[in-house]
């Protein structure tokens, strides 16, 4: 196999896009949501089912009663925002297995999936991880 396929393969065994998680979520794939931004943001709006852990604030503490058998989907507002990444990289390192969100509640709102909470868009020049 050469490189670029080799990329690819690896890209999306550490993504999912929104149709994908929507699917997974709708045949009852075990798949912890974990919004990375911070709690203002996540009580504005998140995706249904989604837990609020920061990445900031994600450690063994944080994270011991969590299920290191189940998939784990970090997501942050969308691609202007690294937070999912951050977030992603701690819970890899904590044990967990891992897959981003590609663009964040941005991209799932966007789709049309349902989102729980007031905010239809995020505020103009912020990033809910701040």
């Amino acid at each position: 196999m050469n490189d670029q396929a080799r990329y690819y393969e690896a890209k999306l065994q550490y993504e999912i896009d929104p149709w994908d998680l929507n699917e997974a979520l709708g045949r009852g794939d075990r798949i912890l949501l974990i919004d990375t931004r911070s709690p203002d943001a996540y009580g504005r709006s998140h995706i249904p089912a989604a837990v609020n852990i920061p990445h900031r604030t994600m450690s063994v503490a944080t994270t011991a009663h969590l299920d290191k058998e189940i998939l784990v989907v970090t997501y942050c507002d969308g691609i202007r925002c690294n937070g999912s990444t951050k977030g992603a990289l701690n819970m890899v390192q904590l044990g967990f297995r891992v897959k981003e969100l590609i663009g964040g509640l941005d991209c799932w709102r966007y789709d049309g999936y349902p989102v729980h909470g007031l905010e239809t868009a995020p505020p103009a020049g912020s990033c809910g991880c701040v």
